[in-house]
């Protein structure tokens, strides 16, 4: 049986990591390879950082970060945010990274999935996908760190970006970014049983139970969260004792 994933995430702005709610009103969290330092020790299985604010800056990702934290950590990391071209992936592998994060690159062309999954193989791409319910009962993609609708639809988008080569797709709900809720089961659900390839839900965790539902019913393969790790209301090495406890296989610390 392979292990569920419990993976903190870091979205990075100006060098440092920020939290907000529904992708808004960011405030400072802390140094981020002070912080993936930790992460690494609590026994987190990744990592994820998003530049928050490379791709509607128009600039390059933060190399330097990303080579700092690679030497401090012994788990694969994952980076996304400014992905363009390729060549970005490929600049962000050599610094260290283990897995690229491509999404509103993706958005404007898909092709770039399927080119870098051919040239890194796809086990190295993950597509990460903004959404948000719409009046149809729907759920959209938005690109631009949440700032522009597309109109596709998430299913079918998920669906199509694994038949293009994404060896993983993280699906961010922007409705339960921050609130502490509980993730959006309906939705990880829905694209759980779509796709062959792993999901990571992103978006609500607030409790110990909130990962347990995702994992469980959502049928998520890891759950992603980022505040109530960084604010240490949740401990990894507590929250895996209690996921194993409940049945679900998780990698000990």
């Amino acid at each position: 049986m392979i292990a569920k994933r419990i993976i903190p995430c870091l979205d990075v702005d100006a060098g440092r990591v920020v939290k907000g709610k529904k992708f808004q009103d960011l405030s400072d969290v802390n140094d981020p390879v002070t912080l993936a330092k930790y992460y690494n020790d609590e026994g987190a299985d990744e990592l994820v950082f998003y530049d928050i604010t490379a791709t509607s800056e128009k600039r390059d990702i933060f190399l330097q970060i990303v080579e700092q934290t690679a030497e401090s950590v012994y788990i694969p990391l994952t980076i996304g945010g400014g992905i363009r071209t390729v060549e970005d992936f490929k600049r962000v592998l050599r610094a260290g990274a283990d897995k690229v994060s491509v999404n509103s690159a993706a958005v404007i062309d898909p092709q770039l999935i399927t080119a870098a999954a051919l040239k890194f193989g796809r086990q190295c791409v993950v597509l990460s996908m903004d959404v948000k319910r719409n009046e149809d009962k729907g759920c959209t993609i938005y690109t631009h760190g949440g700032r522009i609708n597309t109109g596709i639809d998430a299913l079918e988008w998920a669906v199509k970006g694994e038949s293009l080569g994404a060896g993983e797709i993280v699906v961010n709900c922007i409705d339960t970014d921050g609130i502490r809720n509980g993730y959006d089961l309906e939705i990880t659900r829905k694209i759980s049983e779509e796709v062959r390839v792993p999901v990571i839900a992103s978006g609500g965790a607030g409790k110990s139970e909130d990962f347990y539902q995702v994992l469980q019913h959502g049928k998520a393969d890891a759950a992603l969260a980022a505040s109530v790790f960084h604010y240490g209301d949740i401990r990894i090495r507590e929250l895996k004792s209690y996921l194993d406890n409940k049945g679900i296989h998780v990698r000990r610390c």
